[in-house]
Order: structure tokens, then C-alpha cells, then sequence
């Protein structure tokens, strides 16, 4: 899918610190954003592999590599406009609550909910300072349902990112910091793709309950993200922001419609 980028300038002068953007979401959101005028800091784990002007190594999941990356943009920058917590993982040793141990469900709490805390935790305050600010915490469609496959950790972690950032939102509204869940439903990225290269049968699940019959493109989520990170969203927060193709609204697949 390509989307139509005639007029940049959404995010003209803003500074946007984005988790993630080695692949998938996080590196076309990074993409659009730049497009759209912003300054981006790209945190990966793989720095040579991220997107953005400016690229930091940190693993989001370690309190001091988090602090030292946003210390790192107030250094370059002056300041924070936009943080993205894109960051995360989704193992496929995440199973059934009976299967999966407890090293691979503290593996994906680590990084998916205490990486969005403790970014948020660094970041929020410097918004703060600066009269005002987006968070987009990327969660998922799975936060409002159940998924068609056993991911408990997983789950679990999206889940809570949805309620933390309600309640961020809510808290820092009158302050001038927005803070809104970003719920994509299954989407063509590499963690999709793996899935489907280990486990075609479990991952073909996911394909069967999506209204649209397609999975989403990560440009498409990065489409919704500009949007929360931009003015014009500057009314929204505390919300689930669903970008799910219909699949949480559905009660019947499109194989069972006559």
C-alpha cells in the first residue's frame, strides 16, 4: 500500500524520540515523520539497523540506557515533543499461560510494558518543561480481546500499556501532555512474517477474523501515529486508538458470512 504524501509538514520543528524503527511500524513511522518535518531520534537495539537523523543502541527495558538516550536528545535538541513507544516483542515461545515459562513471560513484560514505562517515565517530564507534548504507546487490538491465538504474555503486556497510558492521559491532560494507546491489529511487519515462516497454521488464525480480509501495512499504522503525534489530534487523549482493520468490532469472519 502506498500513502499519499503530497504535503509534508505536519510535525514541522517537533522533536520525536521513537522506539523500535530498526523494521516494521517504528522504522515507517520514523520515515513519515521525517517526511512530515520532524526531528527524529530513532532507539533500537540495533542502532545501525534504525531509522533516524539522530540513532541511539539502547535496549528500553534498562533503566540507565533509557535515561542516558534522553539525556542524549535534550543534549543534541533542547527538548521532546513527540515520544513514540514502539518497542516490543512478540516470541513464539509465547504460548498458553499451562506452556510458556516464566523466563519467556517476564522476557516480553520486560520490554513491551516497563520499556513504555520507564521511556514515559524520562520523557514525560521533559514535555513537561517544554509546555506540552504526544505519547503514542503502541498497543494492540489484543488489549480490548482476546487473541485467536494463546499469547498470554503478550496479551497481558498490551493490555496494560492500554491502561497506563488512560491513566497518564488523564493525568497530565490539563498539563499538556497527550497520551493515547495506538491499537493496530495484525500487521505485515518481520515479527508477522517469522510467524508465519515457524507456524504458518497459528498465524493464518490471526488472518480469518480481520473484516477486511488483508492484514494492515506498517505504513498504515504509521498513517494513524502521525495523526496522534500531530496538532491535529490535539483534542484527543486517554484513548484507544484502534487501527485494526474492523477485527475488534467483528462478530462474524468473512468465512461465516453467507
Amino acid at each position: 500500500m502506498t500513502i499519499n504524501r503530497a504535503t509534508a509538514g505536519r510535525l514541522a520543528g517537533k522533536v520525536c524520540v521513537i522506539t523500535g524503527t530498526a523494521s516494521g511500524i517504528g522504522a515507517e513511522s520514523a520515515r513519515l515523520f521525517e517526511h512530515e518535518g520532524a526531528t527524529v531520534i530513532g532507539i533500537d537495539l540495533d542502532a545501525e539497523q534504525a531509522v533516524g537523523g539522530l540513532t541511539i543502541a539502547a535496549d528500553v527495558a534498562d533503566e540507565e540506557q533509557v535515561k542516558a538516550a534522553m539525556a542524549t536528545t535534550i543534549e543534541e535538541y533542547g527538548r521532546i515533543d513527540v515520544l513514540m513507544n514502539n518497542a516490543g516483542i512478540n516470541p513464539t515461545d509465547d504460548r498458553s499461560v499451562i506452556d510458556t515459562s516464566l523466563e519467556s513471560w517476564q522476557r516480553v513484560q520486560d520490554v513491551n510494558l516497563r520499556g513504555v514505562f520507564l521511556c514515559c517515565k524520562h520523557a514525560i517530564p521533559r514535555m513537561l518543561e517544554a509546555g506540552g507534548g504526544s505519547v503514542i504507546n503502541v498497543a494492540s487490538f489484543v488489549a480490548v480481546m482476546g487473541a485467536a491465538v494463546s499469547q498470554g504474555s503478550y496479551t497481558a503486556s498490551k493490555g496494560a500499556v492500554l491502561s497506563l497510558s488512560r491513566e497518564l492521559g488523564v493525568e497530565f491532560a490539563a498539563r499538556g501532555v497527550r497520551v493515547n494507546a495506538l491499537c493496530p491489529g495484525p500487521v505485515n511487519t518481520p515479527l508477522l512474517k517469522e510467524l508465519f515462516a515457524k507456524d504458518p497454521e497459528r498465524a493464518a488464525k490471526r488472518l480469518v477474523h480481520v473484516p477486511m480480509g488483508r492484514f494492515g501495512e506498517p505504513e498504515e499504522i504509521a498513517a494513524a501515529a502521525l495523526f496522534l503525534a500531530s496538532d491535529e489530534s490535539s483534542f484527543v487523549t486517554a484513548s484507544s486508538f484502534m487501527a485494526d482493520g474492523g477485527l475488534s468490532s467483528a462478530y462474524l469472519t468473512p468465512g461465516q458470512v453467507d
